[in-house]
């Protein structure tokens, strides 16, 4: 169990990192319009183009995973994306996390624990 705990966690990793990716992304563009010339500066966002290849290497992991592990097990232990992605939000967003989002991350971890045994 220790191999999907491991698996998940780099699976969830790369889904967090993809949405940090994406939002970096859409910071660099500007106002939505429905202009051709919107849409080529779209085609041309690097951090859109690392966001696809994050998400890429991500669905290729939970693949795997949905293949070799029972989906009972591995699919709670996605909710180890919330933690990445709050650690994203404070560390690369400069985020201020109150107290009880911090208190929940605790009992989402501890739930995904759980959930190994």
């Amino acid at each position: 169990m220790w191999k999907l705990l491991g698996l998940v966690s780099l699976q969830t990793i790369f889904l967090s990192g993809g949405q940090v990716l994406l939002k970096l992304a859409m910071e660099k563009m500007g106002k939505f319009e429905w202009t051709w010339t919107y849409f080529k500066t779209l085609l041309t966002n690097w951090w859109l183009l690392a966001c696809g290849i994050s998400f890429s290497i991500c669905t290729v992991l939970w693949l795997y995973i949905l293949k070799k592990f029972p989906f009972s097990q591995a699919y709670p232990l996605t909710s180890l994306s919330f933690v990445f992605g709050m650690i994203a939000a404070w560390l690369v967003f400069g985020e201020s996390i109150p107290l009880s989002r911090w208190l929940g991350l605790i009992l989402v971890v501890s739930g995904c624990f759980l959930i190994m045994k």
